[in-house]
């Protein structure tokens, strides 16, 4: 198998803002929690971190702050992805300079593009840096899936280390295999389904519900990775009702809402999300005794 970037559980960060401004206070808050909680790799300015509404100074600052902050206490992935590939390209360089471990990026969303598009734009982002590139594929967001002979394909490049899989068709995971066998890291990217990917030979999960539980994600993962099915079964049965809760808008509007009924204001999502309905605010505050 390549290296994998890490095995077990990755948090897909939140971005706390305070008005217009990266509130970087109840960041460092939350980066400490992830921390304590042993997390093997955080993932910052990814789809949960609001990296479409993010200006490219901001996202250098928060990776910047990240790095300095974690002190290689956990490996850091920069979500550098896009649908402007010369721009994704560019990020991914700045990220890293600025010394994170690993990157991500997304399939390119609205213009989309063919299979061959998928090829070229993610082989040059690639081809930009060193450090392992971890692939993205989230069609429900996107509008496009990459397929497994294309992940195929990609997985033949130095850089390519694995893929974070959103596709929320479990089966997908077996034609990945077909594509490119058991020597390609396949994390979870869907926190409802984390224990068939387990099952299915994932090695990790990339996951919002971790930034609110940290510890119960960590648990879970390292139960299935150890073959302890029917313990890690009941960790996923047991946060069902949350995950259900995190994802009955579109996220990343319940964590944030969560995070701040919990005690950590991380503010709102910055437009073109909007607040939490107060139908929302309820269904949190029952699944979290709040």
């Amino acid at each position: 198998m390549k290296t994998p970037i890490f095995r077990g559980t990755c948090t897909a960060l939140v971005t706390p803002f305070r008005g217009e401004e990266i509130d970087f206070s109840a960041l460092d808050r939350l980066l400490e929690t992830q921390l304590e909680a042993g997390v093997e790799a955080l993932l910052v300015c990814g789809t949960t971190g609001e990296a479409a509404t993010l200006e490219p100074a901001e996202t250098l600052a928060l990776l910047a702050h990240c790095v300095r902050f974690c002190g290689g206490r956990t490996k850091l992935i920069a979500g550098v992805g896009g649908n402007n590939t010369a721009r994704a390209v560019r990020t991914a360089r700045e990220a890293t300079a600025l010394g994170v471990d690993a990157l991500l990026a997304v399939t390119p969303y609205y213009n989309k593009c063919t299979q061959e598009g998928l090829l070229a734009h993610f082989g040059a982002i690639a081809a930009a840096s060193d450090l392992p590139l971890l692939l993205y594929n989230v069609p429900p967001r996107t509008g496009v899936d990459l397929k497994p002979e294309t992940c195929a394909k990609l997985a033949a490049l130095p850089t390519v280390a694995g893929i974070k899989e959103a596709n929320p068709d479990v089966g997908r995971l077996l034609r990945l295999r077909a594509a490119f066998g058991t020597d390609f890291p396949i994390y979870c990217g869907c926190d409802d389904r984390i224990l068939p990917f387990l099952a299915c030979g994932a090695i990790g999960a990339v996951s919002v519900l971790s930034n609110l539980r940290p510890k119960a994600v960590k648990e879970l993962v390292d139960a299935g990775l150890r073959g302890e099915f029917s313990r890690a079964l009941g960790l996923q049965q047991g946060c069902q009702s949350l995950v259900e809760a995190l994802f009955s808008e579109i996220s990343p509007i319940p964590i944030k809402a969560a995070l701040t009924l919990s005690g950590l204001d991380v503010g709102i999502c910055r437009l073109p999300l909007t607040p939490p309905t107060e139908a929302l605010i309820a269904r949190l505050k029952e699944v979290l005794g709040a």
